[in-house]
């Protein structure tokens, strides 16, 4: 189904539909080496919207699939893959898109919904009241599913989670570079608060926030 420019599929056994982003680009105009000189965490950003396009280029590169046998572009301890993407997006925060909450679905390159309403004032004072986040049209969250992890490896397993969320927070840092983007990255927050903001499962707990939008 198509609604404002946006196609819609069934979630299979989740009653929300799925938004099907536009297929990822895997040859930019910036190289890696540039995006590394250049890239700085960014805490002011311009009142300005996002595409759909860039969202969809900023999740596959922070840790969508790049192999035919499921592997991403992230490194994973054991191809275990705990972390789950989280997209707060503001109201007019991109094109098309209703603010809301949305999980990213890795294997079908899609967002699903999972909250409504804008919710960047409600996350940034969870992350103790940094109003500076609320600038930025998106907030890129990363959550940890330890039991995915140390089923395979135990405690250390918590260790190798806390390594593929910095793994995938640089890749985010560097897609949004190569976008013409700014990424900011917080990791103080309240726990217990921000899960409930974006009412994330029990078993899901929040590693870090990255506000992403153009520089100001």
């Amino acid at each position: 189904m198509f609604i404002m420019g946006l196609m819609f599929t069934s979630a299979p056994g989740l009653g929300a539909e799925l938004v099907k982003l536009p297929p990822p680009s895997y040859k930019g105009t910036m190289s890696v080496e540039e995006a590394l000189k250049v890239r700085r965490t960014v805490r002011e950003f311009a009142s300005r919207s996002l595409e759909l396009n860039q969202v969809s280029q900023l999740l596959w590169g922070a840790d969508g699939l790049s192999d035919p046998r499921g592997l991403r572009t992230a490194a994973s301890a054991g191809a275990t893959y705990p972390l789950e993407i989280y997209l707060v997006v503001g109201e007019h925060g991109v094109t098309g898109l209703p603010a809301g909450v949305y999980r990213y679905r890795v294997q079908e390159h899609a967002l699903e919904p999972t909250g409504t309403g804008d919710q960047r004032q409600a996350v940034a004072r969870a992350a103790l009241h940094q109003g500076w986040m609320t600038e930025a049209p998106v907030m890129v969250v990363i959550a940890a599913v330890y039991r995915r992890c140390t089923a395979r490896y135990g405690e250390r397993g918590i260790m190798y989670t806390h390594m593929e969320s910095g793994h995938v927070g640089t890749n985010v840092f560097l897609q949004a570079e190569a976008l013409g983007l700014g990424a900011g990255i917080v990791g103080a927050f309240d726990d217990r608060s921000l899960s409930q903001v974006l009412q994330l499962p029990r078993e899901q707990a929040p590693l870090l926030v990255m506000p992403v939008g153009y520089k100001r």
